[in-house]
């Protein structure tokens, strides 16, 4: 069973949103589920999902059932960029799946990770151990990931407060002649089309993305943009980028990203990663230098 009073960090957080940033599950849909399965308890008695946390409520919840983990360990190198006892800082590849799933039960970080060897937390889903974030197949870039159930604990919350910051350099369709902007647009499921995700101003969760122009190559009519998420909705920048006409080059799924340009998958790089350390509360930022493809498209914008 586990058990939290709630201080000034959850006071008017929603009771799903809470469970979930606690560690608890890996998910809020799966904290949603967990609430109306009637294992979650505020002051001894069963709310809703929705229920507004006040200071000193008492939240008690039932562990999550673990499903027997199936995967495989494989032999797989990561390219790390840091790692201690409690957390580990990877460098994604282009082309890579975070985790198993859809058919997919090898050849993911999970699997690479497994093949390591030592410790990674198993908080919420024995599917996705030590996974406190994801990034797209073809995006490539930093994730964290936490070693011990104290450090997932941390690491959800910072990303649920928002206090974990994520940079991305994306090469766009395009010139953006503002020099930077806020994309507050809300994001929820494409009812046409299941595996996408789009704008929806009214169903869909609160969605901000941050951008400033790096550069501009007028003569390609394209430009290479730094994007800050304060949100992490699925497929986030790639649907904002398409929102306000400027699609992700390569982009096979959102807009009519030039792939004439590149056509290998999004031009996406998770370069920046700044989170407060769970056992130190030291703030620290990690970068990953972009990849040799991205590096190379842009060298050929230059010449």
């Amino acid at each position: 069973m586990n058990s939290y009073k709630v201080d000034e960090t959850y006071v008017g957080k929603r009771l799903d949103e809470a469970v979930f940033a606690l560690g608890w599950t890996l998910s809020r849909t799966k904290a949603s589920a967990l609430i109306k399965e009637g294992k979650v308890k505020v002051n001894g008695k069963f709310e809703k999902a929705h229920y507004l946390l006040e200071e000193g409520d008492e939240i008690e919840a039932e562990e999550a059932e673990q499903k027997p983990s199936s995967l495989k360990a494989e032999s797989i190198p990561l390219q790390i960029i840091y790692e201690d006892e409690d957390i580990l800082i990877i460098n994604k590849p282009a082309g890579m799946l975070v985790h198993p799933g859809n058919g997919h039960e090898d050849g993911t970080i999970v699997n690479a990770l497994l093949g390591r060897g030592g410790d990674l937390a198993q908080k919420g889903d024995l599917v996705r151990p030590g996974i406190v974030h994801r990034i797209d197949k073809d995006t490539s870039g930093l994730l964290a990931i936490a070693k011990t159930d104290l450090a997932f604990a941390s690491l959800s919350k910072q990303l649920s407060d928002h206090s974990m910051h994520r940079e991305y350099l994306a090469l766009v369709k395009g010139i953006i002649y503002e020099d930077e902007g806020k994309i507050d647009a809300p994001i929820g499921r494409d009812r046409k089309s299941p595996t996408k995700n789009c704008v929806d101003l009214r169903n869909g969760k609160e969605s901000i993305t941050y951008f400033s122009v790096k550069k501009r190559f007028r003569k390609s009519d394209v430009t290479l943009v730094d994007c800050r998420l304060l949100t992490g909705r699925t497929h986030q920048i790639r649907v904002h980028m398409e929102y306000i006409g400027h699609p992700v080059i390569g982009d096979p799924v959102y807009g009519s990203g030039n792939r004439k340009l590149y056509d290998k998958g999004q031009l996406l790089h998770a370069y920046r990663l700044t989170l407060t350390h769970p056992k130190s509360g030291k703030q620290m930022s990690f970068e990953a230098p972009l990849p040799e493809e991205f590096e190379s498209i842009l060298s050929s914008l230059e010449e």
